[in-house]
């Protein structure tokens, strides 16, 4: 290659480099990130409830009555079309969105939260006029997905028992009518303490949950914005999404069967009972066990989440004059 080719090539990427940082100094409303992360729940609600229902590391232990139940009967599902089928017979198509109001809240404080305080601190760092590094941008979301985890977990221990119940023999079911009558039962039967159920899994999940994922989308992003002749468009949104959405499911398919088997219990065991009892019933294999189902769930909804957001983010611009045409 030819040294004034060269010299283009660089040019040229390196303009693109300015408007990718440009746009990513910009202060997008905060509440963004959960209103994406809702309109996605809405369109992958059915599967999240479907691999949910019929993954066994998630409803072998429901509590100590019902782990008998569900393991000595030949009614429980093993594969999504399974759940799904059982899910129309007994509740109807209604029955494929049992548990979305708690699925909403969750994401509403969970997920507001974590996008929130994200994208605020690398707002600010970016005004920097430098690209912050990816072990500055784990930090970031390590940071921020804790914190996140801790302010939805009461709306994660709803979403669980809810998506449970769809999947459950009717007089197994809480029964829950929406999100506020189960945290009033909840405190109610249990305690106030049950909203707490779980968090410490419930929180490392969600900061390994917000590393693997936003810590990676821009990553892939920013990489495939640098270094490929992709556009910022939805082709590149949706590449960058599906690769984060393989590590995210990767990353936290360990800590989501802990803290999905510790919520879904009324006992008050502990993660470290939780954990030994797993390990005595299924050796190590339990930390990779539920893949399968976890990516089903987790691909979509972080492709969803991503391009709701990249096109919350292009609406501001345009609103607000701050758009300029992809190089």
């Amino acid at each position: 290659m030819s040294s004034p080719e060269a010299a283009d090539k660089a040019a040229h990427r390196a303009e693109r480099r300015e408007q990718r940082q440009k746009k990513s100094a910009i202060r997008y409303p905060f509440w963004f990130g959960g209103s994406a992360s809702s309109m996605a729940a809405c369109v992958t609600h059915p599967l999240d409830l479907g691999t949910l229902s019929m993954s066994p590391s998630n409803w072998c232990f429901v509590d100590a009555n019902q782990a008998v139940l569900l393991q000595s009967s030949g009614d429980a599902p093993k594969n999504m079309s399974g759940t799904f089928v059982r899910i129309l017979k007994t509740d109807g198509a209604r029955g494929l969105y049992s548990g979305l109001s708690a699925s909403l809240l969750r994401q509403l404080t969970y997920s507001t939260a974590r996008f929130g305080i994200y994208e605020e601190m690398k707002t600010r760092y970016v005004r920097g006029n430098k690209d912050p590094s990816f072990p500055v941008l784990v930090a970031m979301s390590v940071s921020s997905g804790f914190l996140g985890g801790i302010i939805g977990n009461f709306a994660d221990v709803l979403n669980v028992r809810m998506q449970h119940d769809a999947s459950l023999p009717p007089d197994q079911r809480r029964n829950y009518r929406h999100a506020v009558d189960g945290m009033v039962r909840m405190a109610r039967e249990e305690g106030i303490l049950s909203w707490f159920r779980g968090w410490l899994p419930n929180s490392s999940r969600a900061a390994v949950m917000t590393a693997s994922q936003l810590a990676s989308y821009d990553t892939f992003k920013r990489a495939l914005l640098d270094y490929t002749p992709m556009k910022d468009n939805l082709t590149t949104h949706f590449s960058a999404s599906f690769l984060a959405g393989l590590v995210a499911a990767t990353a936290t398919s360990p800590i989501d069967v802990i803290k999905t088997r510790v919520m879904s219990s009324s006992k008050g065991h502990g993660v470290m009972h939780t954990i030994g009892d797993i390990y005595r019933a299924e050796g190590v294999r339990w930390m990779f066990k539920g893949w399968v189902p976890s990516f089903l769930r987790l691909g979509p909804q972080t492709i969803c989440t991503f391009i709701f957001l990249e096109l919350h983010r292009k609406t501001y611009r345009k609103v607000k004059d701050l758009e300029k045409p992809s190089m």
